[in-house]
Parts: structure tokens; sequence; C-alpha cells
């Protein structure tokens, strides 16, 4: 398929050019071209996207640009995203059903003005504060064409799938406009779950290219069909760093490296690489570095003359390569001596009982760290069988070899996986915060389904569970007071006109260890005319727990 590139997608119409599955580019143009007469007669000059349906944010993008209208993409919908961003825009869309084209005559085909076609980002740095970044329509459209250069011969007809939002910039650029403009067809919808990634490859019928996140790659599993998944053209991640095992797992399963993205909402992309620690600057980039040593840049994706300080500390080598030296804007102070957080995590990260890490500030007092932890399968396994004290202790004693008594963490939380946003990313404030809460007491259902008046919920046992504490030291178990609490209120979220008061507990079954990070299925049942709840845990086949909860009316 011939490249057609940003600024004449709607001067003329392409018959049989596949945008999506469901949507050619002779009817993408129609309809952009409706949307920007709507716009117009409506005198829009500052649209708000919020579209998860990448199809129609590719209709509103163009259309929006073709009425003249600049373009804001947040980074949620949420309220507060809402009405902060409310002086920002005339209008917020959050469907292109909820314009009305019915009387608006669309404008004629047209070719876009690179440099005065707008877009601004909405991304956070690490205090997670949201930021506005504009863009020009020649800054995407220089990079998406290097893109093609570089990948596009390698990625033939394959269609684009992948699991980041085309909010941001990785998934616009890599899920969107590529495709848009090299003929290739993108899925309108993110598939954020390997198992929703590995349907949609399969069912495409053809060749395929992810566009992942670390968060997604990370998670993909022995339970995926990976024979069949190695005919995937390329795998692409960004958004944050790829572990060096996450990658070399990926190589051996699909016969591939990943190829990682290092850039920012800012700079756009700056370089890539597959395999190894050195990254390769894209084509045009040029490097320097400040006095700290942090990365400077000049790139054809940034506005004309400008050049862009970051706050990463980098080695340059001579062949134009470079090495990532971590955040210089991570390093802190305690009691005057300076701690690299970076350099920390990844001496954490080096342990074979750890899969994920963020260190942050505690301010209580005396400052001091605290670990934001995931275990990896042989920690999850220490865990379990030795104890949390055993376990970090274990891994204090490890990092006291690379640092001073000072830096090593007072306050561990551990989580399944840690907590990265539709971008990758974890803002350092986010670190803090959940650094600051106590362990958790409760457990919030993965999901919950009603049928035949019984709700079944599945549930995944808190890692970091106070309860755990004392019970046992070496081994930790759930309490059979907690399961019999969280059945009773779990049911109040749920059932209706549940009776207020505990009156006692029937035929109490306790058959099997609930531990650390089991799944569970919790079935509830409401007997209204006895007053019995009825509750049964299970661990896939096994039985854990089962009883009746007798309930009365307030006296």
């Amino acid at each position: 398929m011939t490249w057609l590139s940003l600024e004449r997608q709607l001067l003329d119409a392409h018959p049989g050019r596949a945008v999506c599955a469901d949507l050619d580019h002779a009817a993408l143009r129609q309809q952009a071209l409706h949307l920007a007469g709507a716009l117009k007669a409506r005198n829009i000059q500052r649209l708000a996207l919020y579209l998860e349906d990448a199809g129609e944010l590719a209709i509103a993008l163009l259309g929006a640009w073709r009425a003249g209208v600049s373009v804001l993409l947040p980074a949620d919908a949420q309220p507060q995203t809402r009405q902060r961003l409310a002086g920002q825009c005339d209008l917020w869309l959050d469907s292109l059903a909820d314009l009305d084209l019915a009387d608006a005559l669309p404008l004629a085909g047209a070719a876009l003005d690179l440099d005065h076609c707008q877009l601004t980002l909405c991304t956070s740095g690490s205090s997670g504060e949201a930021k506005l970044i504009d863009k020009s329509l020649r800054q995407l459209s220089n990079e998406i064409t290097s893109l093609e250069q570089l990948w596009g011969k390698q990625l033939g007809q394959a269609t684009l799938l992948g699991s980041v939002a085309t909010q941001h910039i990785y998934g616009l650029l890599f899920r969107l406009l590529w495709p848009l403009c090299a003929g290739r067809v993108f899925a309108r919808r993110a598939q954020p779950f390997p198992e929703d990634l590995q349907r949609e490859s399969l069912a495409s019928g053809k060749d395929f290219a992810w566009v992942a996140s670390p968060a997604l790659l990370k998670r993909m599993g022995d339970n995926l069909d990976w024979n069949a998944l190695r005919a995937v053209r390329q795998v692409f991640s960004s958004g944050g760093a790829l572990p060096a095992e996450t990658a070399a797992e990926l190589q051996a399963l699909l016969g591939q490296w990943p190829t990682e993205i290092y850039g920012s909402s800012e700079t756009g992309g700056i370089a890539w690489r597959q395999g190894g620690e050195l990254w390769t600057p894209f084509a045009g980039i040029e490097l320097g570095q400040d006095d700290s040593g942090a990365l400077k840049l000049t790139s054809p994706y940034l506005p004309a003359g400008h050049s862009e300080q970051t706050a990463d500390a980098v080695e340059l080598q001579a062949d134009g390569r470079f090495a990532l030296r971590g955040r210089l804007d991570r390093i802190i102070k305690l009691e005057e001596k300076r701690i690299s957080l970076p350099m920390l995590e990844q001496a954490l990260l080096s342990h074979e009982w750890v899969s994920d890490v963020r260190l942050g500030v505690i301010q209580q007092g005396r400052a001091y760290l605290g670990a934001l932890l995931a275990p990896s399968p042989a920690g999850l396994h220490a865990l379990r069988n030795q104890g949390r004290k055993t376990l970090i202790e274990t891994l204090r004693r490890h990092l006291g070899e690379h640092c001073e008594a000072i830096a090593l963490p007072r306050r561990w939380r551990l989580l399944a996986q840690l907590p990265y946003n539709s971008q990758g990313k974890l803002a350092q404030a986010e670190v803090e915060r959940l650094l600051a809460e106590p362990r958790p007491t409760a457990v919030a259902p993965l999901s919950a389904v009603e049928q035949n008046s019984e709700w079944q919920l599945e549930l995944e046992v808190p890692l970091d569970l106070a309860h755990f504490t004392g019970h046992f030291p070496q081994t930790p178990v759930l309490p059979g007071v907690v399961q019999v609490d969280w059945a009773q209120q779990l049911a109040r979220q749920l059932i209706e006109d549940l009776p207020p008061r505990f009156c006692g507990m029937e035929v109490l079954k306790f058959q099997q260890l609930v531990r650390p990070g089991d799944r569970l299925q919790l079935s509830l049942r409401f007997d209204a005319e006895r007053g019995k709840l009825y509750f049964a845990y299970r661990n896939g086949e096994a039985a854990c727990s089962s009883g009746r909860i007798l309930l009365g009316a307030r006296q």
C-alpha cells in the first residue's frame, strides 16, 4: 500500500484503502469532512476529544484540523479533569454521536496545513500534575515518516493491535497516525489484557504487530499460544522501562527482541533498541549533555530551533548510541547525603525475589525511604513460606551491600503489581501516597456477577494484608474471622436491605488455608425469610471455607 501523508488524508477519497476492519479511507474522509462542517457551523475553535475508539478519533482529528480547530487530547475523562480543562475548550466529545451532524454541510476536501494544524497533549511528570504540550501536524508527520522508513518493510501489511490508549503520544503515533498513513489496518479498541491481545491477534487472519506497554508485556505469562503468536511481525514497547529479563523471555518465546522506544510527550521518540543496554537515536536527532550529565537534544519532532533538556542521566558512546543512567530529578538528600533512587531500585531489581519496585520519601518526623515492591514468583514463594519479615530482612541485607544504612527503606508495601497508568507511568506523588497509607485490611472484588439471586465474586488476597501480621510469622494465613467479615462486608455492598445486626454463625467450615496472593471465588446468597447469609470461598476446585451468617433487625 502506498504512503498517504497526513496533510493529504482529506484531499482525495481512496475507496478500498482499509483503515479499520469496518472502515475504509473513503468513508473516513466523508465522515471527517461532515464533522468539519458541523464544527465550522457551530464556530468551535477548541475541541477536546476523549474517544476510546481509534477509528472515531482518526475521523475527529482530521475533521477538526480541516475546520481549523485546535484539538486537545485529555489523559482521562474524570470529572475533575473536565473541570480543570473547561477553560481550554469550547466543546468536549466522548463520542462522535455527541455531535449532531444532521443539518451540517460537509466541507470540501483539501490538504491540511502542517504548520497550522495544532494538537495539545496532556501528560504528567514525576509530580503527577497535569501538563499541556502543544504539537504541530508537521512534528507528528516527521515522526511517523521516520518510523515508516525504519520499520515499514518489516511490518508489511500487518494489522496494528495494542494495549495502549491513543489519547497519549505513543499510542496516537504507533496505533493510529502511522498505520493510517501507511495503509495498515488498526484496531479500534485497545486490548489491555494478554488474553485480549492474543484473541484479536489470532482473529486478524493475517500478519499482526503489537503496540504494547511494559506493564502488559511483563504480564504475558505461560498460558498463551506462543507458537501461534510467533507470527507477530514486531513488538513495540514504550512508556517505561522494560525489564531486561522480560525482553529476553519475549525473545525466546517469539524469536525476536521487542523494539523499545525511548522518548516523552515533550520530545516524541528519541531512540530505540532491540536487546542490550544501548539506545540508537532516531535519524535527525542530535544529542548532548548538560553539566550534570543529563541528556539534551534537538529533533525534527520538536518545534523548529527548539532544544529540549531532559532529567535523564546518560553515557554517550563514540558510535552515537547512549546508555541511560537514571533520572537526576530522583536524586534526594537524607541527612545531607545524596541518594539516587533509581540506583537503589536497580540494586533491588537484581535480587531474584523482586519483579518491580519504586522508592519514595516518607515525611513523618525525620524523612526516610519507603519501598513499593512487587515480588517475583520466587519472592511470592518466599513470602508465603518464610513470611513477610524474612522477605524484607533479606532484601534489606541485599540492598545494604549497595548503600549506606540511611538509604535502606524503613517502610515496605507489597503489591501483586505496581499501579502504572494507561501510559505505563507511575508518578512519584502516587508512589509516596501509597507508601503513606496503612497496610490494607479489606479486599476489593475483581469482578462481581449476580445470577439467580446469588452473587459470584472474584477476589485476590492482598500480599500485604495487615491481618497476616502474627498469623503466622513464617506462614501467613488469612484468619477465619477475616473471611467471615469480608463475606458480610461485601454482601452489604451488593445486596440491598441486608439486616444490620450480626446475630451469630452456623455450620462454619474451614477446609483449606488461604494465603497471600491467592485468587478466590466467593459466592454470596441471602435467604431473607430465614435471615441467613450463605457464603462459600473456593480456590479453583478446592473449597476453602463456608458457613451461614445470621442477621437480624436493629434492636
